[in-house]
């Protein structure tokens, strides 16, 4: 294992309260109940409290963050006057300055430790926040932008790895399948961006400033929160030096090709943003329906992710779920592609994007959990922030070129049944690229 589990397996300080016994009976608990009390009580119950805290931190991170972002382009466009290049060129730095940077935050997590990272993170978004809520000039508005994307830089990596990384020792400790912790992460993530731009709406009958200033203060409970709880050091992360770490990165193919594969799922996903508007306009004739099937993808998560996570870990292993998870992508493309030449509009439709954003969100289910639960096991030892941002910064880079494409043949002219079509290969190649070899089924 990447990591030193056997100092990880001792027990993991709970944060700075009471709830430190109810860390001692988190994942050894699994062990006294049997396997009949185990299935009847929770995944979330059995927890220790450090990891309870990482993933309400991932809750209250999408919170603020999505109560500002759905509001951000109307904003630049209406109150600022930006032209539309510059909307795009300023919602692209935003994404460059934190996917691009996580390979930096996650090496400053490894060399500096979970908690100072964080809670800088938290102060650089807190600071961004206030700032975007100002500002009234384009550079302004680029600084502020930058300093979001930063701040994410920095805490999400730290916090992303440390889940990880105490996801198996769940697993090694007998709590079972790590997959099932970092399905708890994805899930408590869904649920922010669920809640999040419901509270920006709010807000927004106010004023835009309101809504930044309310994200702002988000993470001031957060940082707050962070300051009190999250422990100085955790046992088992060992620290190292910044330098030194890439270049066994770069020379370590297997995880080269899951951070290729992972960002062909990164690509088909970000099609809700690029192809999916653009076929819901062409069915209906507005966009209004988007919001509806956004709602969809993400009440499947929220509902249905825990369940599905358990019933994949007791069948497959990691590289068949990222597998399977991948064709059923690839199956929401073509079920459009098919569509399209029959020219369906109205509610009949929306009927095949329905159906994409279906099949999309459930291969995300089988994807996204077995991908973080599969670093570990491919990290160099002490390195693992760093591997867990560089997965991030490299699926970034290839879902920046690829939309760029996808782009391209939108605007090429050709029919629209191309676009589709393509993306549906994408992920197909990608289980190609997986690593022949994966963690045992537990």
């Amino acid at each position: 294992m990447s990591e030193k589990q056997a100092k990880a397996k001792s027990t993991v300080p709970g944060p700075r309260t009471a709830a430190g016994a109810d860390g001692a009976a988190g994942a050894d608990g699994a062990a006294e109940g049997g396997p009949a009390e185990t299935s009847r009580r929770g995944t979330w119950a059995r927890l220790n409290p450090l990891l309870r805290l990482l993933i309400l931190t991932q809750l209250a991170f999408n919170v603020g963050f999505f109560a500002v972002l759905p509001f951000l382009a109307e904003h630049l466009g209406t109150a600022i006057g930006m032209a539309g290049w510059m909307v795009g060129f300023v919602l692209g730095l935003r994404t460059f300055s934190q996917q691009g940077l996580f390979v930096v935050g996650g090496a400053l997590a490894d060399r500096y430790g979970v908690r100072p990272v964080v809670l800088v993170g938290c102060v650089l978004r807190i600071a961004g926040f206030a700032w975007l809520g100002y500002a009234d000039a384009d550079w302004s508005v680029i600084g502020s932008v930058l300093l979001i994307g930063f701040a994410a830089a920095l805490f999400s990596p730290a916090v992303e790895s440390e889940v990880a990384r105490q996801a198996v020792v769940w697993e090694e400790s007998g709590g079972g399948p790590r997959t099932s912790v970092l399905a708890l992460f994805t899930v408590a993530g869904q649920a922010g961006a669920f809640v999040g731009p419901l509270i920006g709406a709010l807000l927004l009958a106010v004023d835009f400033r309101v809504v930044c200033l309310a994200g702002a203060g988000v993470f001031v409970l957060v940082l707050a929160g962070h300051a009190w709880l999250l422990p100085q050091h955790i046992p088992g992360r060992e620290r190292v030096g910044v330098k030194g770490g890439l270049g066994g990165l770069l020379r370590n193919r297997r995880f080269l090709a899951l951070c290729c594969a992972y960002g062909a799922y990164l690509l088909a996903y970000n099609q809700l943003y690029l192809l999916l508007p653009d076929e819901v306009e062409r069915a209906t004739g507005s966009q209004t329906a988007l919001a509806w099937l956004f709602g969809l993808s993400s009440l499947l998560v929220v509902t249905a992710q825990l369940p599905v996570t358990r019933w994949v870990a007791e069948r497959l292993d990691l590289r068949r779920s990222m597998a399977v998870g991948l064709l059923l992508i690839a199956g929401g493309f073509l079920v459009v592609a098919v569509a399209l030449p029959a020219g369906w509009t109205g509610n009949a439709g929306l009927l095949p994007a329905a159906g994409f954003v279906v099949l999309l969100t459930v291969g995300q289910m089988l994807v996204a959990p077995a991908a973080r639960a599969w670093v570990p096991d491919l990290a160099v030892e002490g390195r693992l922030g760093l591997y867990t941002g560089a997965m991030s910064s490299v699926s970034g880079l290839i879902v920046l070129g690829g939309s760029a494409g996808a782009g391209a043949l939108m605007d090429a002219g050709v029919s629209g049944v191309v676009p589709w079509a393509v993306l549906a290969v994408v992920p197909v190649g990608a289980i190609l690229l997986l690593p022949r070899r994966s963690p045992a089924r537990p």
